[in-house]
């Protein structure tokens, strides 16, 4: 497993595509702070605005009981490479002084909830006045208009009202929930892109905009193919499988099987030279649609016969036969696999108190390096002297 220090960057910031931008974020938790964190791996400063005290909710977010350096690891990972200057938006004094930190920024980053920026002189037409130039990325629950605006704004719950939760899990299970915090870090990724082609946008014509998205819009583009199918097949709901269903809309063989050490993944394949590898049956009776119309026989008929070995032994067969089929991993396993180690996906982030924490590095690579920031994420207002004195605030 390879992990690069903060003492051998192999990119500099300054080289970065990104340099020279101010994000100033608004934001808390996962959604906003995400998007933020992808435009600093892509060299941009980001400036994180706090509440004095306490900061960013998240720091005390826990997935575990680890704490580092007082904070979660949650906060940690999604913060790390930023700044952070303490301002309390109730006092007049420090809300002007955001105001003028706006006016020297190249975007701004909030998902507060519905009408709290406007009631704060913090919305987009405040802030267009403040800075014409600005790229204002705003993150919500639900958009902007209609009945579930005023409703929390929450992974979870995004989840529920987006029919997600009903493409994993087999037939018999209820509703499956993603256990990664998918709706925050999808809505992430649009405004990210949303605020990169705003930002190229100015280059262009000379004035910022106006990017939003929500939770749910992330989550409804997330599964733009099924729902495309949805829409243009007489509007049936999906149907999972009864056995080893990994996507409802698959036939078969596409699942997950447990074998006698483990587990084996098995995606699209002609089911027929399945059957020959396995030492089955062909149980598609020569009929194309076999994997369909008997999906979970055939499913059950594999899992019976992947059972009865371990995994090394199907992958021996299935493998050199280009059958696509992968050993099911978890993070020991992976982060002790040499494919994992040829991505140099990890590194350590180190803070002036002697904070240091291992974490993630950007999926992108840029002219064949992968950028990486050795900064880990602030304590509140650690850099609020220094950005003060920097834009005169």
């Amino acid at each position: 497993m390879s992990v690069t220090s903060s003492a051998e960057l192999p990119t500099s910031q300054t080289d970065l595509p990104l340099a020279g931008l101010v994000v100033v974020d608004l934001s808390q938790f996962l959604s906003g702070p995400y998007c933020s964190l992808r435009l600093s791996d892509l060299g941009a400063r980001v400036i994180k605005v706090e509440r004095p005290g306490t900061g960013d909710l998240s720091r005390q977010l826990y997935l575990s009981d680890t704490e580092i350096g007082g904070d979660s690891t949650i906060f940690h990972a999604i913060n790390r490479g930023k700044e952070s200057i303490a301002l309390d938006l109730k006092d007049p004094g420090d809300l002007s002084r955001l105001k003028k930190l706006l006016g020297q920024a190249d975007v701004m980053i909030q998902n507060f909830r519905p009408g709290v920026a406007a009631r704060i002189g913090l919305d987009w037409p405040a802030v267009q006045k403040i800075n014409p130039r600005i790229v204002y990325g705003s993150i919500s629950g639900y958009g902007t208009s209609g009945p579930w605006v005023g409703l929390p704004g929450q992974d979870l719950l995004a989840q529920a009202r987006s029919g997600l939760m009903w493409l994993s899990g087999d037939a018999d299970q209820g509703p499956v929930p993603m256990g990664l915090a998918v709706a925050d870090m999808m809505a992430g990724v649009a405004l990210s892109q949303g605020i990169l082609a705003a930002l190229v946008g100015r280059g262009v014509s000379g004035r910022g905009r106006l990017v939003e998205t929500s939770l749910l819009e992330a989550l409804v583009d997330l599964q733009f193919e099924v729902l495309t199918t949805h829409l243009n097949d007489g509007r049936r709901l999906p149907g999972r499988a009864a056995k080893n269903s990994a996507h409802a809309y698959l036939s078969a063989p596409y699942g997950v099987y447990a074998c006698k050490d483990g587990h084996i993944a098995l995606a699209m394949t002609p089911l027929p030279g399945l059957f020959n590898l396995l030492g089955m049956t062909d149980l598609t009776e020569g009929q194309a649609d076999a994997g369909f119309r008997r999906r979970d026989e055939i499913k059950s008929a594999i899992a019976a016969r992947l059972a009865s070995e371990k995994v090394p032994h199907w992958l021996s067969i299935l493998q050199p036969a280009d059958i696509w089929c992968a050993e099911v991993m978890n993070w020991p396993e992976l982060l002790a696999s040499e494919g994992f180690a040829q991505l140099d996906m990890l590194q350590v982030v180190t803070r002036d108190d002697g904070v240091s924490i291992e974490t993630t590095r950007s999926p992108l690579t840029l002219d064949g390096k992968r950028p990486a920031n050795g900064r880990a994420a602030p304590k509140v207002g650690d850099h609020s002297d220094q950005i003060r004195k920097e834009f005169g605030l």
